[in-house]
């Protein structure tokens, strides 16, 4: 029986990523609220949070998967749907309106590829080590500040130096600093200190960008918890817990919320396997793309917004 199964069992269960073979299934119009883009593994709908292994090379925990939301200098809040089946990316509301960020000087947006890491989840459940707070219910969040702009929907492998523990409404929050393994870069930097030598004060810049992106709109600093940067192992201790709770989650050993958990790769987790042929007929995901035009966003994202050197809004 499946609650039997061991952690280290289940774990065993997961595939090895086939990097190259994924495409994308886009439907509707961007900034708006109905637009939604699925992943496809050999043209069949698989989840970007639950069927994209989390390591490329199991052997090489410093190197993983990342799921890019948020393209650089994107202001569009967009991300994985949590609640609807296979995970499709969307683009976040807020009063029933597409959400943007304020561009805050002198950052266009978000200044980096920002993303998550697939099979990964920050726990409700409890309170985490290091923080003590409950995670935030996602998967683990990352950004590549390699030169690749990305795009909607890419899987990319990247290295990870280092990380923050953002306490965005006193919950866990890690966010990944890594590396394109790609970029011109990589192979000269293995932690925040290495990326001094060779990018002075990026990861600094990087860090104040967290506490102080909400500002803009109203609301107040961000804390980080420890107020500084974690070392590239203590992050891969981070994101290895991350998916041994993820791996608890399809596996039917916690409460999923309303987070729908179905996945294709695994047929010996019943509670959350799928067949991928079925996917698109049982869920009623459109069969192809279709993509409209975008749609206009509100001018006031198109402006910038400047703070002291309080991190205060600077208003006229």
């Amino acid at each position: 029986m499946l609650c039997k199964t061991t952690l280290v069992q289940l774990l065993a269960l997961l595939p090895a990523a086939v990097v190259g073979e994924y495409t994308l299934r886009e439907v509707g119009g961007r900034n708006t609220l109905d637009w939604r883009v699925w992943l496809e593994s050999n043209g069949k709908v698989v989840s970007f949070w639950h069927d994209v292994p989390v390591y490329p090379v199991p052997e090489d925990r410093r190197i993983i998967n990342m799921v890019v939301e948020i393209p650089r200098w994107n202001d569009a809040k967009i991300e994985i749907k949590r609640s609807e089946p296979m995970n499709p990316i969307f683009h976040d509301d807020k009063n029933d309106l597409p959400r943007f960020v304020e561009s805050v000087w002198p950052h266009k947006s978000y200044p980096f590829l920002y993303g998550s890491i697939p099979q990964t989840w920050e726990s409700p459940n409890f309170e985490h080590d290091f923080t003590n707070f409950p995670g935030d219910n996602d998967p683990i969040d990352v950004f590549d500040i390699g030169l690749d702009p990305g795009y909607v929907g890419q899987i990319k492998q990247v290295k990870m130096l280092g990380g923050i523990a953002v306490a965005d409404g006193e919950e866990t929050d890690w966010k990944i600093l890594a590396i394109d393994v790609n970029d011109t870069l990589a192979e000269l930097v293995n932690s925040i200190e290495d990326l001094e030598k060779y990018r002075p004060n990026i990861a600094k810049t990087f860090y104040d960008w967290f506490t102080y992106y909400k500002v803009a709109r109203g609301d107040s600093l961000i804390p980080i918890v420890g107020e500084a940067y974690q070392s590239a192992a203590f992050i891969e201790d981070v994101v290895a817990k991350g998916h041994k709770y993820w791996a608890e989650l399809v596996a039917g050993q916690v409460k999923p919320g309303e987070i729908n958990y179905n996945q294709t790769s695994m047929p010996e987790l019943e509670n959350s396997y799928v067949s991928a042929c079925n996917v698109s007929k049982n869920f009623g995901i459109p069969a192809t793309s279709n993509v409209l035009p975008a749609a206009e966003k509100p001018a006031k994202y198109d402006r910038w917004y400047y703070l002291n050197e309080k991190f205060e809004l600077i208003k006229i």
